[in-house]
């Protein structure tokens, strides 16, 4: 794409902006895009090393519960992951599981028998406007394609998880961004599919009623109208040294960042974040030392929960702008905001406060 969006906030960016500025984490995508078929595989990998082995921290938080999440329950005891984290639609989060699990025992075969089970760890979205969800058409084989794909370069939009998502009326995605703050990185990749149009807003400007006139135009029909639904997944990642119940307070964070672009969490949406640390990994086998090494001060804190806010909505935004027109199901369609305002980089430009 030839515009890029302007710069959200005053946090300087990571070299790329996005998830994969932080040192070690990867991004692979499987999309599926065939007529009423429409979705697909993201996979986050922390380090390219063997995850259950060599756990990251991690934590969670569930702004609201409206979703079919798998592996949430342990993350929240232990404050590990164990494996890649997996993002499809709703009714491929079975087969994701499946996937992740024979990925774990063929590279640990003594998961299950001489050792502990593993916790896979997979999130969804509802994509079933635009995409046969009941076809369950996402397999084991896609998720392995995804983590192959792995790279610090990836593809936002309209790929990958982001397929069939929609967001604000218009088509969402795979959305990611980063901030660089006090030496640290902190980097965000979201699956948006959530948010009514009325209340989309940009860097501060509600524009929901103008992009409503305009799709009225382009569709020759009426904007949906009606309460907010759907569901959205932030993956927060940081190579700043903190431990589990730090990690948790910093996906919190990412509330603000969802809630500056028009989202209230409503009743049918699934919102959840999640945030990890690469800074050590912690052992599986009780004869590895543990790591040593002195957690971030909590008076730090405040700077990397500004940079999730930025990159979080930053992310969204990434995500709408990046995503093409896609028509599937039923001859279902969500148009992409770059094709209603193709303008808004420049329009954003000339608005902005100045410093």
């Amino acid at each position: 794409m030839s515009v890029s969006m302007p710069h959200i906030g005053a946090l300087p960016a990571g070299a790329r902006n996005s998830i994969t500025d932080v040192p070690g984490v990867a991004v692979g995508q499987c999309t599926l895009a065939d007529g009423a078929c429409q979705t697909g595989v993201t996979v986050v990998l922390p380090h390219g090393g063997n995850l259950f082995t060599d756990k990251v921290p991690a934590a969670a938080t569930v702004l609201n519960g409206f979703g079919k999440s798998v592996g949430l329950v342990q993350v929240e005891e232990l404050g590990v992951l164990e494996t890649p984290i997996a993002l499809s639609n709703t009714f491929a989060v079975g087969a994701l599981s499946q996937a992740q699990i024979r990925q774990a025992i063929a590279a640990n075969p003594e998961i299950g028998r001489a050792w502990p089970t593993v916790n896979p760890l997979v999130f969804e979205c509802n994509d079933g406007y635009l995409n046969d969800i009941q076809a369950m058409a996402v397999q084991q084989a896609h998720y392995a394609q995804a983590c192959a794909a792995a790279s610090v370069d990836f593809a936002q939009g309209a790929v990958g998880a982001g397929r069939g998502m929609s967001s604000f009326g218009l088509k969402g995605g795979i959305g990611s961004a980063s901030r660089h703050v006090g030496g640290y990185h902190v980097g965000v990749l979201v699956q948006a599919n959530f948010g009514t149009l009325p209340s989309f807003t940009v860097a501060g400007a509600r524009l929901g009623g103008l992009l409503a006139e305009r799709l009225r135009a382009h569709t020759q029909a009426p904007a949906e109208s009606g309460p907010e639904k759907g569901s959205i997944i932030m993956i927060l990642a940081t190579d700043a040294p903190l431990d589990a119940r730090q990690l948790r307070r910093l996906s919190l964070r990412a509330g603000a960042g969802l809630a500056r672009t028009g989202s209230v969490f409503g009743h049918g949406s699934g919102d959840i974040a999640l945030a990890f640390s690469t800074a050590y990994t912690v052992p599986q086998q009780a004869g590895a030392p543990m790591p040593a090494l002195a957690m971030l001060h909590e008076t730090r804190l405040d700077t990397l929960f500004h940079a999730a806010a930025d990159s979080v909505e930053q992310a969204i935004l990434h995500a709408l702008w990046q995503a093409e027109t896609v028509r599937g199901r039923d001859g279902h369609q969500r148009v992409a905001l770059r094709e209603l305002m193709p303008e808004l980089p420049q329009w954003l430009l000339r608005t902005a406060p100045t410093n």
